[in-house]
């Protein structure tokens, strides 16, 4: 594998903090990053009896001998390490770049970041790959100008088709792991997935929450599959399952906080008195929601009933892994109002508010950007964004540009 494009803003961080954490879903290539890392660098695996033992015996003789260059994997298996951690790095505050953490989220592994590394430690998200790093480009500068607020011009410039609409559609059915993706064996990938979710099952949700029901929460993401794309309404999936509503937002909340799924609120910031106030959510890898919803190959997506839902998922999951790659805060929201008005994505960042609109079909039809102009006109938005499968950027309006969903 080339660099992931995350790559250069772990390198930032490093400069500016004494330790950096890299978290993310399983299997998305934490371990491999770690060893991309510039300079010299040992690692210890929590998931290494041998490694464990030999941090977790003394973890304060052990950050003593090992008082740089140390790369921790699997963190949240030693939550005892980090009190240590903190006092070593108070030993010699000024010095950066000492540590590197990674690991899949967990309950303790967030609460040792916010309460015992607190304005120690810069945090960084490795999601799977994005299309781009899946054919080995390099990162878009669409991220940087749509984050900078830069004028239509500048963004239609940068906004040309990087991948053929071939190359695209693979990513989007294959999803963004990258051991799968990097095999041609179908029948390893098929294989995979299914293994992938048995695996989350058994090992990190068993061992985090050791009281729950596997085989209903196993029925839950079944659900959640078939409502990837969509308003959530709790009590409608509780009534489903035969559980409670509290149960069910138990349930979302791991699946969200295990990167399995993305959890958007809606945008409650507009004079509009009729908003939806639900939730909408995405199975966050999309080669992971068509093998649950046993899709067979690139050709059966085309015409599958989910294919634009999906479509819209891996979009926005695209934006999302693009600004996160650059270093860029985005706060995801949806917008539907109850007469039916919607805007797919509201992202909220240091340059103000971009609505984002999603399409799979090569041309968006003007009629159909209603809602985006109204709330363009409405929140003085610098721009408004339709994402689709055309062949070269466009501008639609005054205030509103078409990229090619193959220029992210």
């Amino acid at each position: 594998m080339n660099d992931r494009h995350l790559s250069a803003f772990v390198a930032t961080l490093l400069r500016h903090f004494p330790c950096v954490a890299v978290v993310g879903a399983r299997q998305s290539g934490k371990t491999t990053l770690l060893g991309m890392l510039p300079g010299e660098w040992r690692r210890f695996d929590m998931e290494s009896a041998a490694d464990r033992q030999q941090a977790l015996a003394d973890p304060d003789l052990f950050l003593r001998l090992h008082a740089g260059g140390v790369a921790i994997d699997e963190a949240q298996l030693a939550p005892s390490l980090f009190p240590a951690l903190r006092v070593a790095i108070d030993r010699d505050r000024a010095a950066k770049g000492r540590f590197v953490l990674s690991g899949s989220s967990s309950p303790e592994l967030t609460k040792s970041i916010a309460e015992t590394l607190a304005g120690r430690i810069g945090l960084a998200e490795l999601a799977p790959l994005t299309p781009a790093e899946a054919w080995r480009l390099p990162p878009s500068k669409l991220y940087g100008l749509l984050a900078k607020g830069a004028p239509a011009e500048d963004i239609l410039k940068a906004g040309g088709p990087r991948l053929s609409l071939r190359q695209l559609l693979d990513s989007w059915f294959h999803g963004g792991y990258p051991e799968p993706w990097l095999s041609g064996d179908e029948e390893f990938r098929r294989l995979w997935h299914r293994n992938y979710l048995d695996t989350w099952l058994l090992r990190d949700i068993a061992a985090l929450f050791p009281n729950l029901n596997r085989d209903r929460y196993r029925q839950f993401i079944q659900l959640l599959s078939h409502l990837s794309g969509s308003i959530l309404n709790n009590a409608e999936i509780a009534r489903t399952l035969g559980v409670s509503e509290p149960t069910v937002r138990d349930w979302l909340a791991i699946a969200h906080g295990t990167f399995l799924w993305r959890q958007v609120p809606a945008w409650d910031r507009s004079p509009h008195k009729q908003l939806v106030r639900h939730p909408k959510g995405y199975l966050r890898d999309s080669g992971l929601l068509h093998r649950l919803l046993q899709v067979a190959d690139a050709d059966a997506l085309a015409t599958h009933p989910m294919n634009g839902r999906s479509w819209e998922g891996m979009v926005v999951e695209t934006l999302l892994r693009g600004f996160g790659n650059a270093g860029i805060r985005m706060n995801p929201f949806h917008f539907r109002t109850r007469g039916g008005a919607e805007i797919d994505l509201i992202l909220d960042g240091e340059a103000g508010i971009l609505p984002v609109e999603i399409k799979l079909g090569g041309q968006a039809d003007p009629r159909s950007l209603r809602a985006l102009r109204e709330f363009v006109d409405a929140h003085d938005c610098r721009l408004g964004l339709v994402i689709d499968n055309g062949e070269k950027p466009r501008r639609l309006d005054e205030r509103i540009v078409s990229l090619p969903a193959a220029s992210l």
